[in-house]
């Protein structure tokens, strides 16, 4: 089938197909934006982390590492927020003249928040991908029932049936079908991949937030 009679099968279609057809490509061109946003953001997520971790492990003072990233104008993110809020509330605890045990709670409870909203932005508009993952086909299916029974209903006045009859109406009803795998197969693949990608960080940002805790527990035992 060339691309002027699949053109030509999609204008002929009954208006509920056509409709259906119309919100799945929709869907399919949100869901492609989404991935290719999604995937830089993480992208740019593991970039930050591997430069932060280097740059912590370096030996450098944590005061002076706090203060490189405080004076940067553009937004924190990732490791780098939940190291400042943690160390920022470490600070303002042990001004506060604090006992160290709740310094050290309080700094690990300001990363404790940190981490949740930098994994709420990583988790953002993935159910998007997951709802037209699982939902897509249906449409699709929902659109290819109705096109086949509005050619049979066509069908009712005719004394003879023949193949040639419903077969343009039954093509014109399964290009729904297609339609909807065709969105349902690449949001599936995303979802599942930015899941995976997405579970890493946090497992990575837990270990920092644990690996950092230790360290200012020794770190709120030298003199204030």
């Amino acid at each position: 089938m060339n691309d002027d009679s699949l053109l030509t099968l999609i204008a002929n279609a009954s208006v509920p197909v056509q409709l259906v057809m119309l919100l799945l490509l929709g869907a399919s061109v949100l869901s492609w934006a989404l991935m290719y946003v999604k995937h830089g953001y993480i992208r740019q997520s593991q970039a930050e982390a591997r430069n932060f971790e280097g740059r912590f492990w370096s030996g450098l003072n944590l005061s002076d590492l706090f203060s490189q990233l405080s004076q940067r104008q553009e937004r924190r993110f990732g490791l780098e927020a939940i190291f400042e809020n943690g160390f920022r509330e470490f600070a303002r605890a042990r001004k506060a003249e604090l006992e160290n045990s709740e310094a050290v709670r309080s700094a690990h409870r300001a990363m404790k928040v940190a981490m949740a909203r930098e994994i709420e932005i990583l988790e953002n508009n993935l159910p998007f991908l997951a709802t037209v993952g699982s939902v897509s086909p249906y449409v699709g299916l929902f659109g290819t029932v109705w096109g086949i029974m509005e050619s049979f209903r066509a069908l009712a006045g005719v004394q003879q049936a023949t193949l040639a009859m419903v077969a343009p109406g039954i093509s014109e009803a399964l290009i729904a079908t297609a339609m909807g795998l065709l969105a349902a197969i690449p949001a599936v693949v995303a979802y599942n991949k930015f899941s995976s990608d997405i579970d890493i960080m946090i497992v990575r940002y837990e270990n920092f937030l644990e690996e950092f805790t230790g360290i200012l527990q020794r770190q709120s035992h030298t003199p204030r």
